[in-house]
């Protein structure tokens, strides 16, 4: 296969030419591997590969839906056994998978090509990507902008060609954000929908979720079929969806009832690129069919912004402590990001009262959400407040840590409500602004409602031919800088 042709191809027209012996598994993972050599020095998606070990599964022939389509992994969250796994920290150089955690295996089971790792920033815990491990992952559609985070390795390698969908993971936005900067789509799914085991039940108090960001809403849907459903001894499950993901694409079940919001959860004021993508959005339903009108739940920001700072550190400090035991010594300065120990040293101080309280919060404003989604079928938001802003704006070096999560929450406090209730959300890339950087816009819906984000964002796919947009910069092989 010629990478022109891969490069053209979603996961899904991937499998479908392996399936006619239009091409092999090995032609396509040889396709990856020299769009990688191309376009990886200068974006630095990737932190590590291993192409032996996706070469002898790639000549067996892998089976499944997906069977011989190449693959990446976040460097956080999940493992590929007997390959390193480093939670974009130097604090984890050298710490090595003992074997795959259930995701993997169910990626492996539909025959994905895994051949390396993402990017991440530090343990998830920013909405960047530039961990100092690692450094910055840069901004295909402009090389001095950030790629968002945490996922912002996966997100820059699919936005680049190098693979059509990549595993990521969201704790706060960390699929939404990286796929609103760099223009793809990404569904955050309901809490519960896809294993954390078999060391964790959940991620971070069920805040963090797996799936993936591409550039096709079909791949999304598809992979969330072949992964979704709890695995034995789970805490707990989402709802049952027994029609599954992949027909709901475009296809509305019905005329939606949608709450548009272009300002903050306490009326402030967000860039106008990113209004003008909620307002295209909302024009393009209405276009649809569906009925949309401004609204608001009635969101108790302040308590959340609290209540997540809590959870959050406390996950943190629980992970450090892990490793500095299996190490045998403590952290150091030289271990972590500045706003890593901070995280840790605060959630030190917490205390039992303070643990329960944060989950009784964010319990709280979930069943807000449910209410809410009681009379209204979707909620249309800006993504991210800003554009993909210059890397390091949120920067992971911050020595004062309230100015660094300040800024942290004041840029994705659309997405991180969404994480605390459990709901679903998905950005999808409907605008480009007169810089030329990708904008996404925003919709949720009730727990275990991914069927409806499928079916709306399917229609702005459509509509927008956001793929056209993509395709500019896939023809690349060198991309623009910028400030």
């Amino acid at each position: 296969m010629h990478l022109a042709d891969y490069l053209s191809r979603s996961a899904v027209g991937l499998a479908r030419t392996v399936r006619s012996g239009e091409a092999t598994a090995t032609e396509l993972l040889a396709c990856a591997r020299a769009r990688a050599e191309q376009v990886d020095p200068e974006i630095n998606a990737i932190v590590r590969t291993w192409y032996g070990e996706a070469a002898r599964r790639a000549a067996e022939g892998p089976s499944g839906p997906l069977g011989g389509v190449p693959f990446l992994y976040k460097d956080l969250s999940i493992a590929y056994g007997g390959q390193p796994m480093s939670a974009g920290s130097r604090f984890w150089r050298g710490a090595v998978a003992p074997a795959h955690t259930e995701i993997s295996r169910r990626y492996l089971a539909a025959g994905l090509v895994p051949f390396g790792q993402t990017n991440s920033s530090e343990l998830g815990l920013a909405c960047e990507t530039a961990p100092t491990a690692f450094g910055p992952t840069r901004n295909p559609w402009n090389l001095a902008r950030s790629s968002g985070g945490s996922s912002g390795g996966a997100a820059a390698a699919v936005a680049a060609g190098i693979v059509p969908a990549a595993h990521a993971t969201d704790g706060g936005g960390s699929i939404r954000i990286p796929s609103h900067c760099c223009g793809v789509f990404g569904l955050k799914p309901s809490r519960g929908r896809t294993p954390f085991g078999p060391l964790l039940g959940e991620g971070w108090n069920g805040l963090s979720a797996h799936h993936v960001v591409s550039r096709d809403v079909a791949d999304s849907a598809l992979l969330l079929d072949l992964v979704h459903g709890p695995s034995p001894g789970d805490p707990y499950a989402a709802p049952a969806v027994p029609e599954g993901f992949a027909s709901a694409v475009g296809r509305p079940e019905k005329r939606y009832r949608i709450a548009m919001l272009t300002e903050t959860y306490d009326g402030r004021p967000v860039d106008p690129d990113c209004v003008a993508a909620v307002e295209l959005a909302a024009r393009l339903a209405a276009d649809a069919g569906h009925h949309v009108e401004p609204a608001r739940p009635a969101v108790d920001m302040a308590a959340l912004k609290r209540a997540t700072r809590t959870l959050v550190g406390a996950n943190a400090r629980g992970a450090l402590l892990r490793r500095a035991r299996e190490l045998g010594r403590p952290w150091t300065a030289d271990d972590l990001e500045p706003s890593t120990i901070a995280w840790a040293e605060e959630a030190g101080h917490l205390t039992a009262d303070d643990y329960v309280a944060a989950v009784l919060t964010i319990h709280g404003i979930g069943r807000v959400l449910g209410e809410f989604f009681e009379t209204w079928d979707l909620l249309l938001t800006p993504t991210f407040a800003v554009p993909a802003p210059p890397i390091d704006t949120v920067d992971v070096r911050e020595p004062d840590f309230d100015t660094y999560y300040a800024k942290l929450r004041s840029l994705s406090e659309f997405t991180s409500i969404h994480n605390s209730t459990g709901c679903p959300a998905c950005s999808v890339p409907v605008h480009w602004n007169a810089e030329g950087l990708p904008v996404g816009a925003q919709f949720a819906a009730r727990l275990g409602n991914e069927r409806a984000l499928f079916a709306i964002a399917g229609q702005m796919q459509e509509m927008t031919r956001w793929t056209d947009r993509q395709r500019t910069l896939l023809q690349s092989a060198t991309f623009a800088s910028s400030g």
